[in-house]
């Protein structure tokens, strides 16, 4: 029998879908986040579990107590307090785990903060970068902001709303006019979406909001000249490293002449 993971409601506890209903009531096991939140969810819609928490402080010790009773049978289903788990949420090391052990895994599809912020900012694109939680020093925001400086394509991350004004303030003095969306409390009562350029965004949250939050930060202007101006960049590389010079080498004359990234010249030449 497999390891079922569960994506449960962001917020509005009618998201969840059938078939996440029927394997949570079938499950031998449910593994949660917090089985207090779990339960809520389970009582809403009538069905009775065996809960057992699993979250990032004892995920080591609970996948090592789960994986026999995987081994010999039992249907376990895996939840987190929202969305899918093991997205930034624990889950992640059981699913590893089960999948060397040749255990089955079945993942199913459901709601999504990530997806649902990004679609609602309205600046989507046929690529994205998820990048978990914003760096919390000033030092990490500022080095975030200068990588991303390049890229053609929008970024979502999580933020403390108690961060929040601290961070967008730092992305306003370093890209002033770069399309934001910050989403706050998605699909529950009080959900709010505030768009426009990083410096009007930033003095929107000069206080701290309540709520979850969702920031997507969009390729902003000139991100598709900046696209081209990166893969001109990696040809560059390529060019050097079939001359004959080391490869890291390359990405760092060429990130002195172009101006993109050391790394994702490295990297993007692989």
């Amino acid at each position: 029998m497999p390891l079922v993971v569960c994506p449960t409601p962001i917020g509005n506890l009618e998201d969840v879908t059938l078939r996440v209903l029927r394997e949570l009531g079938e499950a031998d096991l449910v593994l949660c986040e917090d089985t207090r939140r779990t339960r809520i969810l389970l009582d809403r819609h009538g069905i009775s579990a065996q809960l057992r928490s699993l979250h990032r402080h004892n995920e080591a010790r609970r996948t090592a107590e789960v994986l026999p009773r995987l081994a010999a049978g039992e249907r376990i289903a895996l939840v987190s307090d929202a969305g899918l788990p093991g997205m930034n949420d624990p889950g992640a090391r059981l699913v590893a785990a089960a999948i060397a052990g040749d255990l089955e895994v079945t993942v199913l599809p459901g709601p999504s903060a990530v997806e649902t912020a990004l679609v609602a900012s309205g600046l989507v694109a046929s690529r994205y970068v998820f990048l978990g939680y914003l760096p919390r020093t000033a030092a990490g925001l500022d080095r975030l902001w200068a990588e991303i400086g390049g890229w053609s394509c929008p970024v979502v991350a999580f933020e403390s709303p108690r961060r929040l004004p601290a961070s967008l303030a730092s992305l306003a003095e370093a890209h002033p006019d770069r399309p934001v969306a910050v989403c706050r409390e998605l699909t529950k009562r009080f959900e709010e979406i505030v768009r426009g350029s990083a410096a009007e965004v930033a003095e929107r949250f000069r206080s701290a909001p309540k709520g979850e939050v969702t920031v997507v930060v969009g390729a902003g202007v000139g991100g598709e000249d900046a696209a081209a101006a990166e893969e001109a960049a990696l040809a560059a590389v390529a060019e050097l490293v079939a001359a004959g010079l080391p490869r890291r080498r390359a990405a760092d004359v060429v990130s002195g002449l172009t101006g993109v990234a050391r790394n994702s010249l490295y990297r993007g030449s692989l």
